[in-house]
């Protein structure tokens, strides 16, 4: 079953659209309204804040440890983990 829905265009948009009659605008609204409503759907599956900060800390984690470093470290420890990543690639592919 479908319903009809009514929706307010400004003009400026309405002529942009008209100039492509070839596009079911229907169908694009349609989606566009199912994609928008899964993302809501998502986001309201996830935890809040507190509630993550509290898991997190029960786990061990200072809140000190989520701040982020300065720039420069970021990028000395980004590309410490891509160094020891592609020595255990390559190794693991000698082993075998």
């Amino acid at each position: 079953m479908s319903a009809n829905f009514t929706i307010r265009l400004p003009k400026r948009l309405l002529e942009k659209m008209r100039k492509h009659r070839e596009v079911n605008w229907s169908e694009v609204v349609r989606r566009s309204t199912e994609e928008y409503l899964k993302r809501l759907e998502e986001l309201s599956d996830t935890e809040d804040a507190k509630t993550l900060l509290a898991r997190l800390e029960k786990l061990g984690v200072r809140r000190e440890d989520l701040e982020p470093l300065p720039p420069d470290e970021e990028e000395r420890l980004y590309r410490e983990m891509v160094r020891r990543e592609w020595r255990r690639v390559d190794y693991s592919t000698r082993v075998q």
